[in-house]
């Protein structure tokens, strides 16, 4: 294979996400992970659903598939185990992966398939508007909501964790040398890795804003927390 550059990575077509989204932060890192990686662009497939997160394989000079509406997992399950060596990622929104792919998330994590799945998560459904997404806070109220939200959050970490990923950790979209390093080890890893990052909506969520989030933010590995999931011990056979 050729030499490849970083702009080997970057497809002609220029992102068209409002100024200001963690998207753009996003795509930067795993270009940069792809490229550092030294993955082959011809045995590389990102997938995505629907929403604002769901562009991100336009953006890639890598093959992409742009599935349903929380449909992404399984369609990417399907792409890994019939063709083992693919490089496989795939990218939601948390409207898309824990609405109504909810089922399809937890389903995932008993499959443990060798892939990277990287959430965005902005607590909204951006691309339709700004409705309460499922990680919005109980009593929260953004700029579209007619009423505070009705109903607590949900928490990915945690749900991932009892679904049985192997490997979990979550980042910042405007960290994007940290989330490089992020998005790299999850794809060196063997096994189900989820990458869990918020993000700032400029347009809809004005609640948790990059100002919110700058004096909240501190990197996990410096308290020494490791991504990788220890195996559950054996179960006993007692009664």
């Amino acid at each position: 294979m050729l030499e490849l550059k970083l702009a080997d990575y970057k497809a002609e077509k220029q992102p068209d996400w409002c100024p200001g989204c963690g998207d753009y932060g996003i795509l930067s890192a795993l270009q940069m992970a792809l490229f550092e990686l030294k993955r082959d662009p011809s045995q590389t497939v990102v997938f995505s659903g629907i929403g604002c997160s769901a562009k991100t394989p336009h953006y890639l000079n890598v093959y992409g598939v742009h599935t349903l509406h929380g449909r992404v997992l399984p369609v990417a399950q399907g792409a890994k185990l019939a063709h083992p060596h693919l490089t496989v990622v795939v990218v939601g929104g948390d409207g898309d992966g824990l609405g109504i792919g909810a089922g399809h998330f937890v389903a995932a994590g008993r499959r443990n398939v060798d892939m990277l799945y990287i959430l965005y998560d902005n607590e909204v459904y951006g691309l339709t508007k700004g409705q309460a997404g499922p990680t919005l806070g109980l009593g929260e109220k953004t700029k579209s909501l007619p009423r505070p939200n009705p109903q607590s959050r949900l928490n990915p970490l945690l749900l991932a964790f009892s679904a049985g990923y192997t490997w979990i950790a979550r980042g910042y979209a405007y960290d994007v040398r940290g989330l490089k390093e992020l998005i790299k080890e999850g794809l060196e890893h063997k096994g189900l890795a989820f990458l869990h990052v918020l993000q700032p909506c400029p347009t809809y969520n004005d609640l948790h804003t990059k100002e919110w989030f700058a004096p909240r933010l501190y990197k996990l590995q410096e308290e020494g927390y490791d991504p990788h999931v220890p195996e559950a011990p054996p179960r006993g056979t007692g009664a």
